[in-house]
């Protein structure tokens, strides 16, 4: 069977996603015709031979309409004959992108693809697609009353009994251990340079705060806080703030995925094969569930256990859900998100898959780990779960 690889993966350092933010005034386009171009650079690969470009956004308006996959390739200086498509899987959107690059390998469909995505949550604000409309007027039928995500988190504390207090700790450790990859160069090789219209370089995470605590985080604000919702669900206690929450972000990344035999032909070195992917669908009220049968899913394709996966990224877009995926698997704790996640790093949604995997395959690497886990929640009840093995 042919067999997909990561040749090689970059991404954006994260910037704030509000005006100020240190990437607010790079058009996303910009953000991600950067990292196509990084890829380029640093394989020499000819872009004429790239199949497809497959490229997660979320919020597909604004700066962001009109296909970004194919417009940021042409910014990009890839000839006119490559093809290119944006996908909306929400948070998972570059994950899913990763899963369809890989499998059009499998299938001989391609030989070369990019998998990427991009968000600039400072100059596209997350529901900025559905304002003024109803996306959901229909679905009322069968689920009359859909809460936020931040519900969801509350709700999965509440279950999952996280009380305020852990919640902070595991907050508190993302940025502390963000932080000391950062001081150790431990994000070098997956950073690649913005350019700035001031003239200057966008490339150290900006989302992360070093001096985070668990205490300073205990003096901040529930986030969610509705008496409506409050009396619907009286089991919830209202821990999430903005502390214990992924940071509005921009940013962009992409991985240069192919067949092994194409990898050989053009005297590349593939960096992981992408062993096994898994989707699914899951409640749509607290949303934030997926990750676990996404993952319970993939382990059963493989025969693996999850004692046998060397790292885990379970995207941080609440602590609760991590935290709750790590209790029903029964996964080690020091394997998971051991370079911090995206209360610190950031989740600038479409992007986040192929930064998470970035993360992922760098710390496979400097520790010598074979299989890392991936696996993502995604606004309205799915989750992606993805395999891969250093080679």
């Amino acid at each position: 069977m042919t067999r997909a690889v990561i040749v090689d993966i970059v991404r954006t350092a994260s910037g704030k996603g509000k005006p100020g933010g240190g990437l607010s005034e790079v058009h996303p386009v910009d953000l991600l015709s950067t990292v196509l171009t990084a890829l380029v650079a640093r394989t020499g690969i000819d872009p004429a031979l790239v199949d497809d470009v497959i490229a997660g956004c979320v919020s597909q308006t604004r700066d962001q309409a009109l296909n970004i996959a194919r417009t940021g390739l042409l910014v990009a200086g890839f000839p006119e004959s490559v093809p290119g498509t944006s996908l909306d899987r929400q948070c998972g959107s570059s994950q899913q992108a990763v899963h369809f690059a890989a499998q059009g390998v499998i299938a001989g469909a391609y030989d070369v693809a990019i998998a990427c995505g991009v968000e600039s949550m400072s100059r596209v604000p997350m529901g900025a697609t559905s304002a003024g409309g109803e996306p959901f007027g229909p679905l009322a039928k069968r689920f009359p009353s859909l809460p936020n995500q931040g519900i969801g988190a509350e709700l999965i504390a509440s279950r999952w009994k996280f009380d305020r207090e852990k919640l902070d700790e595991f907050a508190a450790r993302s940025h502390r251990l963000s932080t000391e990859q950062a001081a150790s160069g431990g994000f070098d090789n997956e950073i690649v340079p913005v350019a700035l219209p001031n003239g200057g370089q966008h490339t150290v995470d900006e989302t992360v705060r070093a001096n985070t605590t668990a205490e300073g985080l205990a003096g901040l604000r529930p986030a969610f806080e509705d008496p409506a919702m409050g009396e619907r669900y009286p089991e919830i206690d209202w821990v999430i703030t903005p502390g214990n929450s992924s940071p509005l972000t921009d940013g962009a990344s992409a991985a240069l995925i192919m067949s092994e035999e194409k990898a050989s032909a053009l005297g590349l070195t593939p960096r992981a094969r992408l062993h096994s992917f898994a989707v699914v669908g899951s409640d749509p009220e607290i949303m934030l569930t997926g990750p676990i049968p996404a993952t319970e899913k993939v382990l059963a394709r493989t025969g693996l256990s999850i004692d046998d996966i060397d790292a885990y990224e379970v995207n941080e877009a609440f602590a609760p859900v991590p935290l709750a995926w790590a209790a029903d698997l029964h996964a080690d704790p020091a394997k998971l998100n051991p370079r911090g996640g995206a209360i610190a790093l950031g989740h600038p949604l479409g992007g986040s898959g192929t930064r998470l995997m970035a993360t992922l395959l760098n710390h496979l690497e400097a520790t010598g780990g074979r299989y890392g886990l991936q696996t993502m929640c995604e606004g309205g009840g799915m989750a992606n779960a993805t395999i891969i093995e250093r080679i």
